[in-house]
């Protein structure tokens, strides 16, 4: 039921999404930014597994940087995925790209990937095993050694921080994104409620028994955090 509904809003997002966030795209540059850097050691010829892909931003942006890379793009939206096949169509890597509409589970397993991005995926999944399972997922269709970025709203919800952060972030989406007040107040209520937001530790150690070693934070801008982890290069 919880997927139905994120996907259903996902759904009637699709057309303005781009154009709601784009105020925003600061943020999402300084994380394209590093991930860049991170993946800069792959094959030339890297097989990649885009997770959660949405539009398809960071898509655009790997696509633009390494030329040669083969890109698996897992969307359950189909508005959304439509609009990441159009952006991939206008700027010449569509024949790079499968796409699957779906989720991760429903796509076929191979070990055949060098390196993964989830962003702002696994925080709709509310139970904890639920959300390590996403992450073998991953794993399972990562080569041994491949690496993956993954980013998450994160914050310890019990803490003085976290209410002094939260109020920070509100200003961001209403001033940066033009957020009016009752999305606001959505926002407000959604997280914790509809979105897991857990202490950076907590989602270090799902990310681990995911199948990956040693989590590194590597970004944050507000709420947001991202990490990479690999796999194991045995087992």
């Amino acid at each position: 039921m919880q997927r139905d509904l994120i996907r259903k809003a996902f759904d009637q997002q699709a057309a303005g999404y781009d154009r709601q966030w784009s105020r925003l795209a600061p943020l999402n540059e300084a994380l394209h930014l590093l991930l860049g850097a991170l993946f800069s050691d792959l094959p030339a010829d890297a097989r990649f597994l885009c997770v959660g892909a949405g539009t398809g931003a960071e898509l655009r942006f790997l696509a633009g940087k390494f030329p040669q890379w083969r890109f698996t793009v897992v969307e359950p939206s189909a508005e959304m995925l439509a609009v990441c096949r159009r952006h991939a169509g206008e700027a010449g890597f569509a024949a790079r790209c499968s796409f699957h509409q779906g989720y991760l589970e429903s796509l076929p397993v191979s070990a055949e990937f060098h390196g993964a991005s989830a962003l702002l995926v696994s925080q709709f999944i509310l139970e904890r095993e639920g959300r390590a399972d996403f992450f073998r997922d991953i794993a399972r269709r990562l080569r041994p050694g491949g690496i993956l970025a993954s980013s998450d709203l994160s914050s310890d919800m019990d803490s003085a921080a976290y209410r002094s952060l939260l109020e920070t972030w509100l200003r961001v989406m209403r001033w940066g994104a033009g957020m009016p007040p009752e999305g606001l107040e959505n926002m407000r209520t959604a997280y914790g409620r509809d979105v897991a937001v857990l202490p950076p530790e907590q989602v270090e150690g799902i990310i681990g028994s995911g199948g990956f070693e040693s989590p590194t934070l590597f970004y944050q801008a507000g709420l947001i955090r991202a990490w990479y982890a690999h796999r194991p290069e045995a087992g």
